[in-house]
């Protein structure tokens, strides 16, 4: 009987930025069997697969504030301020955000520098 109760999938999450694919069971602010917990933005939510524990939860992504595309909670793909934003968004307007986001944002841009290696050059 404990099958027939299990958690199925409601679709699937894909960030828009790194390609990230996870099925979701729940999208909202307030996951099911997870008492007073209300996350602070609405949120693509799967059941943790790493334990038995129902009341457990892994927060997949959500949608970028100012352009709605969805995005993952990795740190190359969006930051929380208040507000879910994507990283792009957040270089196009980073003279908005507090000065403590603009110096996180210029540690992170050597990290990021180094990404386009691993793409190949579409010039040879």
């Amino acid at each position: 009987m404990d099958a027939a109760k299990e958690v199925q999938p409601t679709g699937e999450f894909t960030c828009q930025l790194c390609g990230l694919t996870a099925p979701y069971t729940y999208y909202g602010q307030k996951p099911p069997n997870t008492r007073s917990t209300v996350l602070l933005e609405e949120s693509y939510v799967m059941k943790d697969p790493f334990t038995p524990d129902k009341d457990k939860f892994l927060i997949l992504g959500s949608h970028c504030s100012l352009c709605s595309r969805s995005v993952c909670v990795g740190t190359e793909c969006s930051l929380f301020y208040s507000k879910r934003f994507c990283l792009p968004c957040v270089n196009e307007n980073l003279k908005a955000f507090p000065l403590e986001i603009q110096e996180d944002m210029d540690k992170r841009k050597p990290q990021q520098k180094s990404f386009p290696c691993k793409k190949k050059d579409s010039r040879t």
